[in-house]
């Protein structure tokens, strides 16, 4: 199967060409899609001269600045759909996502799963250089997510993920009104939602290495309010109605 993986950037200079190497040697044939948000320190540049060194295996979208981690997501997702990408995986440029853990979501897939996500919260995941306040807030966020909303993932909103391409075709991704981190608990609610099947492998997350995060009190927030939003939308007759068979 033909895999793409999609890395939303801003600022990640440090980081960039060490990961998109790590995933190049990977035994899986992996197409690069780099969403650059116009980084003032030089990564979309770095990108561009990937792009001519590893040719055919490196793309990346220029954007004007920082319009959203959710519509970045979906800049990538039309490109590889475009590309006709059989798999479709995101990740995080700090390496709080190692790459090794990409065959196992590959493998996890081949198993019959429609979204695998790399999970810090099964049984051998967990995290790696976290403070404890950003555990419990990381915890209670995931807690929080999936009462309210019914969801049987138990890490909602890891941005390490690998779907099928059908899933991104068919999932309404115009529909989508979250953006930010939020868009990640929107995207599985209605995968969820529409029956695909969802399955979960286990990474250790490891706080960023080098850069700054990129996580905020208000990307929390817009995650809370995202929730409230949608957890009417249990109870009606399309989401008990539109399980697959």
């Amino acid at each position: 199967m033909r895999v793409a993986v999609i890395i939303p950037t801003y600022n990640e200079k440090e980081n960039i060409e060490t990961l998109i190497a790590q995933l190049l040697d990977l035994p899986l044939g992996i197409h690069v899609i780099v969403v650059d948000d116009n980084s003032p320190d030089g990564t979309g540049e770095i990108v561009d001269r990937l792009v001519v060194e590893r040719t055919g295996r490196v793309s990346v979208i220029h954007r004007p600045g920082k319009l959203g981690l959710g519509t970045a997501y979906i800049a990538g997702f039309r490109k590889a759909l475009a590309d006709e990408q059989d798999l479709i995986c995101t990740m995080d440029a700090d390496f709080s996502h190692d790459p090794r853990y990409v065959p196992d979501m590959v493998a996890k897939i081949e198993q019959g799963y429609d979204l695998v996500i790399g999970s810090r919260y099964v049984p051998g995941g967990g995290t790696s250089g976290c403070t404890l306040s950003r555990k419990m807030l990381s915890w209670g966020a995931n807690a929080f997510a999936r009462v309210m909303l019914g969801l049987k993932a138990h890490d909602t909103s890891a941005g390490f993920r690998c779907y099928r391409s059908a899933v991104l075709a068919e999932v309404g991704l115009d529909e989508i009104k979250a953006s930010g981190y939020s868009f990640l608990i929107e995207m599985l609610y209605r995968v969820q939602r529409r029956g695909w099947r969802v399955g979960e492998t286990p990474i250790i997350f490891a706080n960023r290495r080098l850069g700054a995060s990129k996580i905020s009190k208000g990307e929390v927030l817009k995650a809370m309010a995202t929730v409230l939003r949608l957890a009417p939308g249990r109870l009606t007759k399309q989401s008990a109605c539109s399980q697959r068979t």
